[in-house]
């Protein structure tokens, strides 16, 4: 029975407020709250001639009248500045025939999703047991140090984004020291980009809102069929032979794995490498960031161009300093150009990697947070030692390590990654890219494709892999010289890394030049906790 389940009992808090239905056969089943509810969804779904729903005021005031049915509470009323982002969204900035289609065929089909959820949840906990053998993958809060995985149709993906503009939700608040991704924030963001149209317009936020637009109209026009997963891994601090242990100094510094490839392209897009590699997101320790406000950098924009990546936001807390986040199978819906200020939709774009066995489309996102206010602190060995552990927990394939009994077959897929935490959060790239490239390779990752965006401070990274690589350097002996430069970088006059490593090279001194690339997606991201509490 799913209301029994403790998978369901867990996430409830934080779904759409259903409750429990006595049927004929005594078992108890979802349903909505009360019948307002349900006839306004079924108006919905039968299309504007029914339900007059034909423009953004429109939309809102039908919005507005299924909330007024929900048992919500006063504080969970919506901005007056929404409406108006409604209105001037599908007036002024989608073309008239996109507002049309939108409200004829989309509409509709989203409002029927959302009345089908209390059954979509029900056949999602009857069938999640069965996904992998031996695993639950129901739909369940990951809350920290809890290692384990969520296998979701990208139908029910569809729903839980559909909520997101239909807004039927509990609006739960906690303490920024609690869970983060509370259902009722995820919601209360996303409105607020519409309200922001209003309040505070910014090219950015309309591009944002035309991916999600686009997003729906795609998925509403034809019925997904594969699976999306996330996965919270963990290393574990004490012993634990159901979790991979947390690597100390001593074991960096006395390993003899061998380096891998390392492959570094000056151009490109971490999300344009072929597909099959694991690709860094440069997370924030609460997953997306400001993808639902307004962040738009790196992880925002991955988030905008997947959207089924921003449903990892429900269930999942904040990241600890041990935990990376892995999310499989999520398709890119859309185009775009620019960065940050300058982001655009630039249209539709087909997603033709293929399946793997478990019906995931081959796309691989790997979420690992970077050291905050780096600063002098990320070359002390107990800093180097978090950011190493941190990449490695990402990197490594959990399930395949203990399998093994602590050793890892040589993986598939490589590392597609770039200058991990070094906009705004102040990380050093010389030292970000040694880290990663020691992580990956004691992960047993065949390579890291390393993507420069044209940062001075890695320009010369080639000729520095190159000398390293001649040197035949295990694991450890660059563990070991990133230990002893950050040791000696006061004594030294602080010259960078690979100065250090070659004192042939010349070390980039213009500080013009470090900002010049600090928006080369690097982790440049102007985000506070108080700014922003999930």
């Amino acid at each position: 029975m799913v209301v029994k389940r403790t998978d369901f009992k867990s996430i409830l808090p934080f779904l759409p407020p259903l409750t429990p239905q006595q049927s004929a056969s005594s078992s108890s089943s979802l349903a909505w709250p009360n019948h307002q509810v349900t006839d306004a969804l079924q108006q919905l779904a039968q299309g504007p001639t029914q339900s007059r729903v034909n423009s953004g005021e429109r939309l809102f005031a039908a919005i507005s009248r299924i909330r007024g049915s929900l048992p919500l509470s006063s504080k969970d009323r919506l901005a007056k500045s929404t409406a108006v982002g409604f209105a001037k969204f599908f007036s002024e900035m989608v073309s008239e025939e996109q507002s049309r289609r939108w409200f004829e065929d989309v509409v509709p089909k989203m409002g029927d999703l959302v009345l089908r959820l209390p059954a979509l949840l029900e056949a999602h906990y009857r069938e999640c047991d069965s996904v992998v053998s031996g695993v639950s993958t129901g739909l369940r809060l990951l809350e920290p140090q809890q290692p384990g995985i969520v296998f979701l149709s990208q139908f029910i993906c569809v729903n839980r984004n559909s909520d997101t503009v239909y807004c039927n939700f509990r609006g739960k608040f906690v303490n920024i020291s609690d869970y983060t991704l509370l259902y009722g924030v995820f919601l209360e963001k996303a409105l607020g980009q519409l309200g922001s149209l209003h309040d505070s317009y910014h090219a950015k936020q309309e591009n944002k809102l035309k991916c999600i637009t686009h997003y729906f109209e795609r998925i509403c026009s034809s019925r997904p069929s594969n699976y999306v997963s996330y996965e919270r891994k963990v290393l574990s601090p004490e012993q634990n032979p159901s979790v991979v242990p947390l690597p100390s100094t001593d074991f960096w510094a006395n390993s003899a794995a061998p380096l891998c490839e390392f492959k570094i392209f000056p151009t490109g897009k971490i999300e344009h490498h072929p597909p099959g590699s694991l690709e860094v997101d440069f997370a924030d320790e609460y997953i997306g960031g400001l993808v639902l406000t307004k962040g738009c950098v790196q992880e925002e924009i991955r988030f905008m161009m997947n959207p089924e990546l921003i449903v990892a936001m429900l269930f999942m807390p904040s990241m600890s300093e041990n935990e990376a986040i892995e999310m499989d199978g999520a398709e890119r819906f859309s185009n775009y150009r620019g960065y940050n200020a300058s982001f655009q939709y630039t249209g539709d774009y087909i997603d033709r990697r293929g399946v793997d066995a478990l019906r995931r489309r081959v796309s691989r996102v790997i979420a690992i947070d970077a050291l905050r206010r780096a600063g002098t602190k990320q070359y002390q060995s107990e800093f180097l030692l978090r950011e190493v552990n941190k990449a490695f927990c990402g990197f490594l394939d959990h399930s395949e390590y203990l399998q093994h009994q602590q050793t890892v077959p040589g993986c598939n897929g490589g590392i597609v990654t770039g200058n991990w935490g070094c906009g705004i959060f102040g990380g050093d790239p010389q030292i970000k890219s040694m880290i990663q490239w020691v992580s990956a390779s004691q992960a047993s990752r065949p390579f890291v494709s390393y993507y420069t965006f044209g940062l001075d401070k890695v320009k010369n990274l080639d000729q520095v892999v190159e000398w390293i690589v001649s040197q035949k350097w295990t694991v450890g002996d660059l563990w070991n010289k990133l230990v002893e430069y950050g040791v000696q970088r006061d004594s030294i006059k602080k010259i960078g890394f690979f100065s250090y490593l070659l004192p042939s090279l010349k070390e980039e001194s213009a500080s013009s030049k470090h900002r010049r690339g600090s928006d080369a997606e690097g982790d440049s991201r102007g985000r506070g906790r108080g700014r922003f509490k999930k």
